[in-house]
């Protein structure tokens, strides 16, 4: 494991048996726990997360792609410290320096005409509203999103997340439906050179250059959806510019383009969720939408935009935003002093650490690396991404693409984390792992998680032979 200067402070609280009791007892039985024993996490410092034994290790999933910068960024925490001393809240009722400087930060770095910002505290809230202006400024109602896409829990936009275990036997998605999903792995279509990363699928094509079948055959499947499921004029189409918790899932080079311009034909606007792939993640933009040359109507953010602070944004055109602005829609705490110092320091760390840069760097770098493990291993099917948004997906075999058995991938996680690695899960089966750290990670923390990775299969392999 690579070195680390930083030194935890001693573990003060409960007992590790009576905080399990506590959580089986007092928290929502919804909000599960990863691992056959959960972990008590007691500290954190960029890359880097404590036990409360003191046990350290390499996070990867960046509480679930959140934090962007580093667990506890020193820039950040002063810039918190400062502002908890000085104001908290006032709601926007009031003017506050913090609102306005923050707003002119962010939209400096959209493209036009995307220059009005509205301040949120979760994802799902900022793509409810986003949903939302969408149906008020075209007057249209319905909405397309693609199988496999996760835009948030809340009744509202769980018409748009298309992910089974999702799902709650409640009424919801009037006005929503969804399209296949363009994954050049797992779909019908898929070919050596489909997507823009520097790991392609195993499955190979007779596409001549700047051809691509694959993209030609999944825009006759979103025609059929414009054709067959929504009226003729639809209100919009969202979707992140990779798929994040279905697992890293890669479009075609081109498809983003093609769709806007047929949802825009229909009078729809075209929404990019942004809440994983944003803040410079995918390394070679600061946008997701970017790497598919597209510019969107709306924009969605969260999750990195406050480093682990809850806040989130809306940003679009004055145009859209203006259709808000017909009645009331208030926002208790979007926007507050302490939410958008957070989010400007976080913009300033990205900046002043070179962390687009560094994702670009050790993110190529850690999927070519990964990419040796799925030659070398049978089970290993899949390895894509682009920067530090990566997915590595687990079958039988690369022929069929069957998913690994969840009781398999359990065991590889596992190994995984009691070797000091945490990693996510994703993906329809929970057959991909997803590997989105802090982007301030190393090429020696890199090669420290791609050992580990690799033990874990050797180990797995083992036990395959020993049944």
């Amino acid at each position: 494991m690579p070195p680390c200067n930083f030194v935890p402070e001693k573990y003060q609280s409960y007992p590790y048996e009576r905080m399990l009791k506590i959580r089986e007892q007092n928290v929502s039985p919804s909000l599960r726990t990863f691992y056959k024993k959960p972990l008590l996490l007691h500290q954190g410092y960029m890359q880097w997360l404590f036990d409360y034994e003191g046990r350290r290790y390499l996070d990867l999933f960046a509480g679930i792609v959140t934090v962007s910068v580093g667990h506890c960024h020193p820039k950040v925490t002063m810039a918190t410290q400062k502002q908890l001393a000085r104001l908290w809240h006032t709601t926007n009722i009031y003017m506050h320096p913090s609102i306005q400087e923050y707003a002119e930060k962010l939209t400096s770095l959209v493209p036009d005409p995307l220059k009005v910002v509205y301040l949120t505290n979760s994802g799902s809230e900022a793509n409810d509203l986003a949903m939302f202006m969408a149906r008020l400024y075209t007057r249209n109602f319905d909405i397309i999103s693609f199988r496999g896409a996760y835009h948030g829990g809340s009744p509202y936009t769980l018409g748009l997340t298309s992910i089974g275990p999702y799902k709650h036997g409640v009424a919801n998605g009037f006005g929503c439906s969804t399209t296949m999903l363009p994954d050049v792995f797992r779909g019908p279509w898929g070919g050596s050179n489909c997507r823009d990363s520097p790991v392609q699928t195993v499955r190979k094509c007779s596409c001549s250059e700047g051809v691509c079948h694959a993209n030609e055959q999944y825009i006759e499947q979103f025609k059929d959806t414009l054709n067959t499921c929504v009226p003729k004029t639809i209100a919009g189409f969202i979707s992140e510019p990779i798929q994040g918790v279905n697992g890293a899932v890669q479009y075609p080079k081109g498809f983003l383009k093609e769709a806007y311009r047929l949802v825009r034909e229909r009078g729809g606007v075209c929404i990019s969720d942004e809440v994983q792939t944003g803040f410079g993640r995918t390394g070679s933009h600061f946008w997701g939408f970017q790497t598919h040359d597209v510019v969107p109507d709306i924009v969605t953010l969260a999750k990195g935009i406050g480093n682990g602070f809850p806040m989130a944004a809306v940003v679009t055109t004055k145009e859209i935003a203006n259709s808000l602005a017909q009645n009331l829609h208030f926002n208790t705490f979007g926007g507050n002093p302490l939410a958008c110092v957070v989010g400007a320091a976080v913009l300033d760390a990205i900046e002043e650490d070179h962390l687009q840069k560094n994702s670009k760097d050790v993110g190529t770098y850690m999927l070519l690396e990964l990419a040796k493990l799925r030659d070398k291993f049978e089970i290993v099917g899949d390895v894509r991404g682009k920067g530090l948004m990566i997915g590595m997906e687990m079958v039988t075999d690369k022929d069929s693409r069957h998913p690994l058995p969840a009781e398999e991938i359990s065991e590889i996680w596992e190994d995984c984390k009691d070797m000091g690695v945490l990693i996510g899960r994703g993906g329809l089966y929970n057959q991909t792992f997803r590997i989105k750290p802090p982007m301030c990670i190393t090429k020696k923390d890199a090669d420290f998680a791609v050992e580990v990775i690799h033990a874990a299969l050797e180990r797995h392999m083992e036990r395959a032979d020993a049944k």
